[in-house]
């Protein structure tokens, strides 16, 4: 079925086009996603289920109540986590998308005299279908359609701006430390193909999300737990950011993994760093 899809629509397009198309339809795991009773919003929601799976399950830890999630759309991480902490419903979101289609602007509840350029959701309404814990942040530059148990923030996570914003929603979720248990970025950059531009990118970003995390996650210590406070963190390999691990990752956290995922494209050079145990930033 997919192949033929594929095919039929590949019909007038260029030859990397149909290429493209070809590998996306026999990829099991955009089959997974299609035919996979949760309706994961996105490919990579595999990616979270296999590095929760082996490793402890961290995610689902019974005191784990507010996570991150960096570079978030189309939200298929968010989703997972959500899951996990209880919130359920993914036919309220769509007949919530539907609602404020037929009775807005049709740009998720983007009011078009907003105070701000910043659009936030929230995620008061969840408990028409399934309460969960806690609260998972969302945030991307791209909007992302609402999901029970997740506060969505579109905002260039880049900008100074925004963490104040991430931590401010965390507060008001009865979280009144402003602290993340969990803290997850999927953040990349659009690649350009010169490897040096691609690598100054994603070792940007990694500082970015470590300036944030050494503010923001809660330690192992007031946890509780030596491997609580939890930073998944992707990068694309280089020894340049081999050093980051070095001086950043390793002193600050019991234990750092680095983990490709069976679900990552053999041919992409992404990798993850999993940080258990957040000690405090040195």
């Amino acid at each position: 079925m997919f192949t033929t899809v594929a095919r039929s629509a590949g019909k007038s397009l260029s030859p990397s086009s149909k290429q493209w198309l070809a590998r996306h339809f026999d990829d099991p795991y955009v089959r997974q996603r299609l035919s996979h009773p949760s309706q994961y919003r996105s490919r990579s929601a595999f990616k979270l289920l296999e590095i929760d799976d082996r490793h402890r399950r961290f995610l689902r830890a019974p005191d784990v109540r507010a996570v991150v999630d960096l570079g978030a759309a189309p939200g298929g991480w968010s989703q997972v986590v959500a899951g996990f902490m209880g919130w359920q419903g993914e036919r309220w979101a769509q007949a919530r998308t539907k609602r404020r289609s037929e009775q807005g602007d049709g740009l998720w509840g983007l009011s078009i005299n907003a105070p701000s350029e910043h659009w936030s959701e929230g995620a008061e309404d969840a408990n028409a279908e399934t309460e969960g814990r806690g609260v998972v942040i969302a945030v991307d530059r791209l909007r992302i359609a609402p999901m029970p148990g997740v506060h969505t923030l579109q905002a260039d996570f880049l900008a100074p701006e925004t963490a104040p914003m991430v931590e401010a929603i965390i507060r008001a979720k009865a979280n009144p430390d402003g602290r993340a248990d969990v803290i997850l970025s999927d953040m990349a950059a659009n690649a350009t193909g010169n490897r040096t531009h691609d690598t100054q990118d994603s070792l940007d970003i990694c500082h970015a999300v470590w300036d944030f995390t050494r503010k923001h996650l809660r330690t192992a210590q007031s946890i509780g737990r030596k491997r609580g406070g939890v930073l998944l963190l992707k990068h694309f390999e280089h020894p340049e950011l081999q050093q980051f691990r070095k001086f950043y990752l390793n002193p600050n956290f019991h234990h750092v993994l680095y983990i490709k995922p069976d679900s990552s494209r053999s041919a992409s050079r992404e990798g993850y760093w999993l940080c258990f145990g957040f000690k405090g930033a040195t």
